[in-house]
């Protein structure tokens, strides 16, 4: 998420009362997760084991709850809850805006795009040309739509990302901050739920095919022309590239890869990244021929076993 305006370090600091290792006038251009973070943009880290891991990752300014050394070209921001202020910024650069109408007078509709009764438009929507939104589809705010879309009936685009830290007095969620954009030519499903990202996009690209009742995490990409079935569920931080099909009932954890033009047969667990040009079954998942060939040594055991008995006697 990059801010309106660049800020200096100081006057982000003000803003969560924090203090900070730097320059006063260091540049910060925004904020990000670590697996998105560019130049310019502030990381929180709450934890010694991922210390290591933000410091040395692109983003320049480091939200932390210990004093450390400052990576040459970097600046810190000292906070006793880095995820509590993280919460602050996102709260103060992209503060949640009170619907006033069901299509948001500040929503951009293209041309021949068709809008049917029912539906929930949200502020700072962008829907392209001769796109068709069905009864009762609900679009938050900031959501980017592309031409030729189809959006059918009770699909949720732009709900809050499943994120919680988890504290002594219970769940403490993670603010979203960020967006769902889809491409030209994509088709959604009935009952699909689409989550923005925390501070990035949650995208989905041009030409894909999703059925009823998908579930797609914060800040996954979905790359173009894949075949996405009913009941498929997507963690967050997943990277789908182009020409993957995902069968019925698929489930995929977060933060991992599935190859170009991957094939995932029904009800098949995703536990780990998949190479592509592959065909995958089971779970965990593996290549299909090896899991048909474990199934049907399975079923050769009873036998097995049937005549070891036999020779017993």
């Amino acid at each position: 998420m990059k801010f309106p305006q660049v800020h200096t370090l100081e006057q982000i600091a003000t803003i969560i009362s924090a203090d900070f290792v730097g320059d006063a006038s260091f540049p910060v251009y925004g904020m990000n997760e670590i697996h998105v973070v560019t130049p310019g943009d502030i990381v929180f880290v709450d934890h010694p084991k991922y210390y290591d891991k933000a410091l040395k990752s692109a983003a320049t300014v480091v939200l932390i709850n210990k004093k450390v050394d400052c990576p040459e070209g970097k600046a810190l921001l000292i906070s006793d809850d880095p995820f509590r202020d993280f919460n602050k910024l996102t709260t103060f650069f992209k503060p949640f805006e009170q619907a006033s109408h069901t299509i948001s007078k500040s929503a951009k509709i293209g041309k021949n795009t068709i809008i049917q009764p029912g539906a929930f438009i949200g502020n700072n929507v962008v829907i392209g040309d001769n796109t068709v939104i069905h009864a009762n589809v609900s679009i938050y705010d900031h959501t980017i739509i592309g031409n030729n879309v189809t959006i059918h009936s009770g699909t949720v685009i732009g709900s809050d990302a499943f994120y919680y830290k988890n504290r002594p007095e219970g769940f403490d969620k993670l603010v979203s901050g960020g967006r769902v954009v889809i491409e030209d030519n994509v088709d959604l499903g009935s009952l699909c739920t689409i989550d923005k990202g925390v501070t990035a996009d949650t995208t989905i690209k041009k030409g894909t095919k999703i059925d009823n009742q998908v579930h797609i995490g914060h800040d996954t990409v979905i790359g173009e022309k894949c075949l996405i079935a009913s009941q498929v569920g997507i963690a967050g931080c997943v990277v789908i590239e182009n020409e993957v099909t995902l069968w019925g009932q698929v489930g995929v954890i977060s933060g991992i890869t599935i190859g170009e033009k991957a094939v995932v047969y029904a009800q098949s667990g995703i536990g780990k990244s998949l190479e592509g040009n592959k065909k995958y079954f089971g779970s965990p998942a593996d290549d299909s021929r090896t899991k048909y060939k474990e199934i049907v040594a399975l079923k050769q055991i009873p036998k097995m076993m049937e005549g070891l008995k036999e020779k017993k006697e």
